[in-house]
C-alpha cells in the first residue's frame, strides 16, 4: 500500500494577500487530516488560531517544514523566499499561471516538480471548481474600486466584458449598487470600441488568451470616455494584455490615472473579502487533497496537471516561452 503524502499549507506573502486555503471545518471533513502540516499563524488574519486548526487534526509547524512537504497547496503564485525549501518532485497546488511565468516554470522543471493549476481545474469538462473565487473577485473589484471613482455607483454607465464568473459577480454587484451594466461577451467584445463615448466605466472581466495580441481598447479609444471615466481590469495580470493601457496595480495602491481616465487593475481582489474566499476556496479544494495524498487518479486532477515530474505538459507553456 502506497504511504500517504504530506501537505503543506504555507501563508502567502504575495500583498495584502488574506485568502487562506484550507478552514478547521473543511479539515475536519477529510479522511485523513493528520497529513497536513500548516504554517504557525496562518489563520491570525481569519481570527482562527493554530490551536484550532490542531483540534481539527493538523499539524502547525515552521514554514520551512511546510514547504518541505510532499505536495505543497498555495493559492497564489510561489514567493521568491519559498523556492530554497521546495522539496525536489513535491507537488504544487493552487494557482500556477505557468504559461505566463517564465520564473515559476523554471523552478517547477529544475527541481522536478509537478504542478496542478487551480486554473485548469473543471468538473465535467464545464464547472470551473473555483468558481465562486472568481464571482467573488468581480463583486470585490467592484466595490473597492468604487471608492476611488470620485461618484456614487448609480450615477454609472458601465459597459462589462465577458459573461463568466467574475462577470456575474461584477454585474451582481453593479445592479445592487444602482449602476446601469451593458454586458459585452467576448464573441462581441470590439464592439465596444465603437461605443465606447457612451460608458464612463469599463469593467473587464474577459478571461483572456495570452497568445491574443489583439486590442479591446486603445489608449485612443480611451481619450473618448467622458472625463473621469474608469477601467476596472479585473482580469490584468500582465501590462497591455486586451485594454493597451492598464498594468497590474496592488491593493496598496490600486489606482492610476492615464489620459484623463482612472486605471483600477487589482489582480487578486477577492483577498479582500478574506472570510467569504476563503471559505469557497477551502469548499472547493478541500475535496481533492485526500485523492492528491493517496496517489488517486482524478480526470479533474489529471486535467490540470501541466507539469509532471519536471516536464511540461501544457503545450500553450511551451509555445509562450518559444515567442
Amino acid at each position: 500500500m502506497q504511504a500517504m503524502k504530506t501537505i503543506g499549507f504555507p501563508i502567502s506573502r504575495k500583498e495584502n494577500e488574506f485568502r487562506r486555503a484550507i478552514t478547521p471545518e473543511d479539515l475536519r471533513a477529510m479522511k485523513h487530516p493528520e497529513i497536513c502540516f500548516i504554517e504557525r499563524g496562518f489563520g491570525e488574519v481569519l481570527g482562527v488560531s493554530d490551536l484550532e486548526y490542531e483540534r481539527a487534526g493538523a499539524h502547525m509547524a515552521s514554514r520551512e517544514e511546510v514547504l518541505s512537504r510532499d505536495i505543497v497547496c498555495n493559492p497564489k503564485a510561489l514567493d521568491a523566499d519559498m523556492a530554497a525549501f521546495l522539496k525536489p518532485g513535491a507537488v504544487l497546488f493552487g494557482w500556477v499561471h505557468a504559461v505566463q511565468g517564465r520564473e515559476i516554470t523554471d523552478i517547477l522543471v529544475n527541481r522536478r516538480m509537478t504542478a496542478v493549476a487551480w486554473e485548469d481545474m473543471f468538473e465535467e469538462g464545464r464547472l470551473h471548481v473555483f468558481w465562486r473565487n472568481n464571482e467573488i473577485a468581480g463583486e470585490a473589484a467592484v466595490i473597492h474600486a468604487a471608492q476611488f471613482s470620485g461618484r456614487l455607483p448609480y450615477e454609472w454607465n458601465a459597459a462589462v466584458l465577458g459573461r463568466g464568473n467574475c462577470a456575474r459577480g461584477a454585474i451582481r454587484i453593479l445592479e445592487k449598487m444602482g449602476a446601469r451594466a451593458t454586458v459585452y461577451p467576448k464573441e462581441r467584445m470590439f464592439r465596444l470600441r465603437t461605443e465606447i463615448e457612451r460608458y464612463d466605466v469599463v469593467v473587464n472581466a474577459l478571461l483572456w488568451d495570452v497568445f491574443d495580441t489583439r486590442l479591446v481598447l486603445t489608449a485612443a479609444d480611451l481619450k473618448r470616455m467622458p472625463r473621469g471615466s474608469m477601467i476596472i481590469d479585473v482580469s490584468c495580470d500582465a501590462e497591455g494584455m486586451c485594454i493597451e493601457t492598464t498594468h497590474p496595480t496592488t491593493i496598496a495602491d490600486p489606482v492610476y490615472v492615464r489620459d484623463g481616465v482612472i486605471h483600477y487593475a487589482v489582480d487578486h481582489t477577492a483577498s479582500l473579502f478574506r472570510h467569504s474566499a476563503t471559505r469557497a476556496i477551502s469548499a472547493a479544494a478541500s475535496p481533492y487533497f485526500d485523492m492528491l495524498a493517496a496517489g488517486e487518479s482524478n480526470a479533474v486532477l489529471d486535467a490540470a496537471t501541466i507539469i509532471r515530474d519536471g516536464k511540461i505538459l501544457d503545450e500553450r507553456i511551451k509555445r509562450f516561452q518559444n515567442r
